[in-house]
């Protein structure tokens, strides 16, 4: 079994909490990223939306992956339950008409409202990321200042722009529907926003409230592949109905299982 006795250091927990981010290398193994990698290539793939972890498993083996799972559990001082999944990738623009676009600039909680808020995010990295094939954008400090107002972005040359609406509930039986959007943040300084370098099997583990984003990928042949996990603390109510059924973290996967399912 893999439960890891290694842990991050009180400076890289005070770090998170201090800057509403931290970068850490060395998560994944290039062989479990070429085993995801080459499971994405596979015709009739399991899908599940943003809940494809709780169908295919190699999706499955990433979102409790051992050692991503257990500083996940360190930084949230709690039980992670896992929200959502989502793969992202980005081709080079050296194999596409135009550049894939990236996500404006945003605060996760505007799209998962959850009571209470503990949502937290690792961005993992499948290759090597910067700026210059999208990588993901943070700006420090950013969640000290709560939830912030934003606008439904227009920038579609940088970054998608949608519209849909939501089922939600309420723990007391209350239903509705909300209208989210592709979000962007208002009075956002290009100056704050850090762009990020993360070598490919490294993460950035992130707060619900920390603005982050990502730009098109500009890079003739550079792809830019990145795997994210959303998590809440246990005992947490998410909003959306549609991600509404969350799932524990196993903290005692086996590594084995990567290779046993590929």
């Amino acid at each position: 079994m893999t439960t890891l006795n290694q842990k991050l250091s009180n400076q890289q927990v005070q770090s998170y909490k201090d800057m509403g981010y931290l970068v850490v290398p060395d998560l994944l193994t290039s062989t479990e990223i070429n085993t995801f990698l080459q499971n994405e290539e596979k015709p009739n793939k399991k899908r599940l939306g943003l809940r494809t972890h709780v169908v295919d498993p190699q999706w499955a083996y990433l979102a409790h992956h051992p050692k991503v799972s257990a500083y996940a559990a360190q930084l949230l001082e709690t039980k992670p339950m896992i929200v959502q999944t989502m793969y992202l990738p980005k081709a080079p623009l050296g194999e596409l008409d135009s550049a894939s676009p990236g996500v404006a600039l945003h605060q996760d909680t505007l799209y998962i409202p959850n009571e209470p808020n503990t949502l937290m995010a690792c961005w993992l990295a499948l290759d090597d990321t910067s700026s210059e094939n999208g990588g993901l954008c943070i700006v420090a400090n950013s969640h000290q200042s709560g939830l912030k107002k934003a606008h439904h972005n227009q920038n579609t040359d940088e970054h998608v722009s949608w519209v849909q609406t939501y089922d939600m509930s309420s723990p007391d039986g209350k239903k509705w529907s909300e209208e989210l959007c592709s979000f962007e943040m208002d009075d956002l300084e290009q100056m704050d926003i850090k762009h990020l370098s993360v070598p490919a099997g490294g993460g950035v583990f992130f707060t619900g409230l920390t603005i982050h984003g990502s730009y098109a990928n500009l890079s003739p042949s550079k792809y830019r592949r990145a795997f994210a996990i959303h998590y809440v603390g246990q005992g947490t109510w998410v909003y959306r109905s549609d991600i509404q059924e969350l799932v524990e973290v196993n903290l005692q996967i086996t590594e084995d299982e990567n290779h046993q399912t590929s």
